[in-house]
This record gives C-alpha cells, sequence and structure tokens, in this order.
C-alpha cells in the first residue's frame, strides 16, 4: 500500500501541474492523498482549498494538513471544523516551525498551542478524525537525544493519534530503529516512512535539508558524480529510492509515503518497480516503463 504528498499550488502554473499529476496517480489507487500546509504555516487557505477540492471532485482519500504555527485555539477549532463540513475526515497534526526561520525558536501565539498533542487532543475532541502525526528517525532537530524524541513521539500518539509519518532520511535502519523503540514503549501504532527520489541534485539537497540528517558517504559517492549529467543522475536517484523501499518492504513495513513535489513521474517509476501498480494502470501509462523524458 502506497500514499502521496503535495503541496498546494503558489499560482495558476503550479495548479495545473498539480492537478494533471493528481489525476495520474488517482489511477494508481493510493490509500491517501496528503496536502501540506507550507513553512510556518503560510500556505493554510491554499491547503483548505486543494484539500477541499480532493474531496469533491476526486475519488481520492484526502489528508489534511494542520500545524498550530501563528493559530489561536479558536482559528484551530474553525479550521477542523471547516475540514468535517467538506468531507475531510483525515488530518497530519504537526507543531510546525516557526515561521520565517525553521531553525529559530518556537514561539507560541497568544491563545495557541505549544505542543503537538495539544493539537491532537483539540481533534480528537471535536469529530471522528483519523489523526496523524510526524514522526524523526534520525531525531527532531530540538530533541536533544533519540530517547526523548521517542518520549514525544509515544505522547503524541497516545494523545489520541492513530497513526505516525516519518520525516525524510536515507538509511532504511534509521527507520527500522525507530520503530524499534517505539514499539519497546509499548505503542504499536502505524509508521509510515516518507520516500522522495532524489532526481536532481536540488531534491538530493533538499532531502539533506528535511532530513537532519548527515546524507551517507556512500550515497554522495553514487550522486555527486553525476551532478552535471541530469539523465544520469535521475536514474540513479530512481535506483537509490527503489532500493530504500525494497529494504522497507523486506523488513515487513507495509505501507510507503511518496513525497511527490507536485509531480507524478519518479512516483510512478518507483511503484511499477516495486510491482505496487495496478494492472490496468500500466496501460494508461506506458512512460512508467520506458520515460521520454528527464522530469522529477
Amino acid at each position: 500500500m502506497f500514499s502521496v504528498e503535495f503541496m498546494p499550488p503558489r499560482d495558476a502554473d503550479d495548479e495545473q501541474l498539480l492537478w494533471r499529476s493528481m489525476r495520474k496517480l488517482e489511477q494508481l489507487g493510493p490509500a491517501f492523498v496528503s496536502v501540506t500546509y507550507g513553512a510556518g504555516g503560510s500556505s493554510r487557505d491554499r491547503t483548505v482549498r486543494t484539500t477541499s477540492r480532493v474531496a469533491q471532485e476526486t475519488t481520492l482519500v484526502p489528508m489534511a494538513h494542520l500545524t498550530a504555527v501563528d493559530h489561536t485555539v479558536a482559528e484551530l477549532r474553525n479550521v477542523i471544523g471547516w475540514y468535517a463540513a467538506v468531507g475531510v475526515r483525515n488530518v497530519l497534526v504537526v507543531r510546525g516551525d516557526p515561521p520565517g526561520d525553521p531553525n529559530g525558536e518556537w514561539i507560541a501565539c497568544a491563545d495557541g498551542f505549544t505542543y503537538a498533542e495539544e493539537l491532537v487532543s483539540l481533534v480528537r475532541e471535536l469529530g471522528d478524525f483519523c489523526i496523524g502525526v510526524a514522526c524523526f528517525p534520525c531525531g527532531h532537530p530540538r530533541s536533544v537525544d533519540l530517547d526523548t524524541d521517542t518520549t514525544y513521539l509515544v505522547r503524541k500518539l497516545r494523545a489520541g493519534a492513530d497513526f505516525a509519518i516519518a520525516q525524510l532520511f536515507f538509511d532504511a535502519d534509521d527507520f527500522l530503529r525507530l520503530r524499534d523503540r517505539v514499539d519497546a514503549r509499548g505503542c504499536h501504532a502505524p509508521l509510515i516512512p516518507s520516500i522522495m527520489s532524489m532526481t536532481t541534485p536540488r531534491t538530493m539537497d533538499k532531502t539533506v535539508e528535511l532530513s537532519a540528517a548527515t546524507a551517507p558517504t556512500a550515497l554522495l559517492e553514487r550522486l555527486n558524480p553525476l551532478r552535471e549529467d541530469p539523465k544520469a543522475f535521475r536514474a540513479e536517484g530512481i535506483d537509490i529510492a527503489t532500493e530504500l523501499c525494497q529494504r522497507l518492504l523486506a523488513e515487513g513495513v507495509p505501507d510507503l509515503h511518496f513525497i511527490t513535489f507536485n509531480r507524478a513521474q519518479a512516483t510512478v517509476e518507483v511503484i511499477n518497480r516495486l510491482g505496487l501498480l495496478p494492472a490496468d494502470a500500466l496501460e494508461t501509462t506506458p512512460e512508467a516503463v520506458t520515460p521520454e523524458t528527464v522530469s522529477p
């Protein structure tokens, strides 16, 4: 089983790209589609609008992101109520990063929340939602150590979350060790790994930034020599993503969550290699087997 993640569009061109990719991936039957909230909660209105369209105009199951950044409890109640009104019953709850500087000091909004577990409790109180939270295979940048980070994750899950989606990572063992730590605490909620194909140097650099981890030497040795060869870099990036997924599936991880950057092709190719594509989808996406262009 797999799911996919999109970002709300910034302009008309972005919107066309998003919906072309959305319709292409709709054919493949993902378990759900998530729509991010943007850095610092900056794209709230676009997230709400896009998630609403997914719920009302597609066959996809939408999952909306929700952060506590710069929102009072009253505002959060309104957003949650709006989601429920348009038929969105799945919410990914994250505290969010400080606006302007993701690594800056966290300052709670007046009449707002400080911790994600508080927001989980609010969503659970307001309706029959399926709630996800974030987890960090390499530890949250603000956590003092992995044990403390695991404690906070378990608290979020026990506050009412049903599952957790992992931040990006490079090494399958980092995710598997996180799964073991959570399991050792007597908490057995599903943990879902996030996957992003590093099809360009930019996406590789972004993965490093989002993972808050140092890229393994072996990975850099495979990709860095190809930075000036877009086609070769892309092919190697697809290979690396596929290998990571294969290892996770072999270790009993039942679900994969693909970060798309609003483009479908790389995700289609990896899913196809893993044998997760329905047979009829191959008839409508021949480029999944023999791509004609170099694209993310």
